[in-house]
Order: C-alpha cells, then sequence, then structure tokens
C-alpha cells in the first residue's frame, strides 16, 4: 500500500493544525515507543529527583489547567 505524499506548505495553517493534532494523538496512543536522547532521559530524571527531594516545587495538574485558563480567557 502506498501512502499519500503530504505537502505541508500547501497546507493552511487549520489543517496544519489538524494534522499535527493526528500526529500527537498516534503517539500519544503509545509513549513507550517515543524514544528519547540521553539529555533529555538525564533532565527527566533530575526533574524527578527535585521533586523528590521537595515536593513543594510542583503544582497540581488542576491549578496548572486553571492558570492557563484564565490566562486564555
Amino acid at each position: 500500500m502506498s501512502k499519500p505524499e503530504i505537502n505541508v506548505g500547501e497546507l493552511s495553517p487549520e489543517d496544519r493544525l489538524q494534522l499535527l493534532d493526528e500526529l500527537w494523538k498516534s503517539l500519544s496512543e503509545s509513549p513507550a515507543n517515543i524514544p528519547f536522547t540521553n539529555a533529555q532521559r538525564e533532565e527527566l530524571d533530575r526533574r524527578i529527583d527535585d521533586l523528590t527531594e521537595d515536593q513543594t516545587k510542583g503544582i497540581p495538574w488542576e491549578e496548572v489547567l486553571d492558570q492557563i485558563r484564565r490566562r486564555h480567557q
């Protein structure tokens, strides 16, 4: 089966966003298959260590979402 060729430059901004959304959803279906660079893995490990040592650094997801929504009202 051949795959259709997509010229991203010919897509409207709305179509590009839709394509991006579809790609993101397809990747999120199997996050374990997304490779990390060593630098990304080290940074994630550092952040987890920071949160483990000082749990006051974290912000609950609900609070983050509320902040984003307030900024864009």
